[in-house]
This record gives C-alpha cells, structure tokens and sequence, in this order.
C-alpha cells in the first residue's frame, strides 16, 4: 500500500479528539463520567486532572472536554451523580423519621467519595468559572430547602425552632469528618475496633444526638402556652 492510500485509512487515534463515532460506547459520555468517579473515590481533587481522567477512560483529552467543557464542570456533575437525589416524599412522613432519613443521606453521600468536602470546598467553591460556582450554589440549597420545608411543615409541634443553614453545616460536618479524619478516627479507636461497624455506631448516635437535640422539651411547650 502507497503512503496516498495510507493517508486515506481513517485515523481510530484521530477519531477519539472530537465528536466520537456513533455508536462508539468506549468513548461516549457515560464512560468519561465512570472514569472520573472512579477516581474520585479514591484520589484527591488535585490529583483528578484532565488527563487523568481521559487516561482512565481510554480517550483523548479533548473528548473530555468536549462533553464536559472544562474539569470543573465535570467534577460538579460527578458530585451531582454520587448525591442521592432528594425526595420530596420524606416530607409526606413523620418530621422525626423525615429527619433521621435526610441525615443518613448525608452520611452516605459523605462516603461516597474519600475527599468529598476537600473537592467541594477547595476545587468547587473556588471555581474559576461563574456558571460552575452558581450551580453548585444553587445544588447546595438543596438540603437547606428541605430543612426548612421540613421545620414548615412541623410548625413547632414536635421540632424546636432551628437556623436551617446551621442544621446543614453541623450535619454535613460531622458526617464528613469520619471519612475524612479515618487516620486520626484509627488511632483514637481501641485496638482491634472493626471502623466500618464503628462508622455504623458513630451514624447512629449521631442521628440520636441531633433528632433528640431539635426535639421539643416539655418547658417549651408549657412556656409558649403561658406566654
């Protein structure tokens, strides 16, 4: 074969720069997504470039940011998928069993990445890009909504009066801290705790601590009445 006709043999290296083939599931969307999660779970934010990504997926970086635009808004959407999205039902239920349900969420969204509040503290909120910054804004008023629909809908009967905000800054922080203190959660541990059945302990008295934190006491109840 002639280096002419050779020119003309499509270029598979070629192909994987800019739209991909149809068809192509190796280079598609979902499997750009899967590699960056991949490592997500594992590496931190720093470390999960482009390349790096594009590496895992077996594609040319440019396919990465071709469906993605820029590393930053493919590391929001990976946040976005490992998120259990909310469920306007557990608004239908008791706010006690709503509550106790919205924080294990938390803890396990938590989990589901090693480093998920250093990605979304230091690579997400500190985006370069306005659009970035507005949708993770936006996303984040996810759990401050519920709280507050919640701390609605039970109007004083069962909960006392709590700061929505508050509730989810306390929450998403003590969740986080297991994952990402492990090493110091390790070494103040006994010798020879199982930590996956300690995690378990540590989410349940956690949900303990602030169900019966909110929950309202009796003198509430008899001060408002006398008032």
């Amino acid at each position: 074969m002639d280096r002419a006709e050779s020119d003309k043999r499509p270029d598979k290296r070629r192909r994987r720069q800019g739209r991909p083939a149809d068809g192509d599931a190796a280079v598609g969307r979902d499997a750009v997504l899967a590699a960056a999660t991949a490592l997500l779970r594992e590496l931190p934010p720093a470390q999960v470039t482009i390349a790096a990504v594009a590496r895992t997926a077996g594609v040319d970086p440019a396919l990465v940011r071709y469906y993605f635009g820029s590393r930053e808004a493919l590391l929001l959407e990976v946040v976005q998928q490992l998120a259990e999205a909310h469920q306007p039902d557990l608004l239908a239920s008791d706010p006690a069993d709503a509550l106790e349900e919205f924080i294990h969420r938390t803890f396990r969204f938590t989990r589901s990445a090693r480093y998920m509040q250093r990605l979304m503290v230091e690579e997400l909120s500190g985006a370069r890009s306005a659009e970035v910054r507005e949708k993770l804004r936006a996303w984040n008023r996810g759990p401050i909504d519920f709280y507050e629909a919640l701390r609605t809908q039970d109007a004083g009967k069962l909960l006392a009066d709590f700061n929505p905000l508050f509730l989810h800054l306390a929450v998403i922080g003590i969740a986080d801290f297991f994952v990402s203190g492990q090493q110091l959660v390790a070494l103040l541990a006994p010798e020879g705790d199982d930590l996956a059945q300690l995690a378990r302990d540590y989410e349940r008295f956690v949900v303990s601590l602030i169900i019966d934190g909110l929950r309202k006491r009796q003198s509430d109840s008899t001060s408002m009445t006398g008032s």
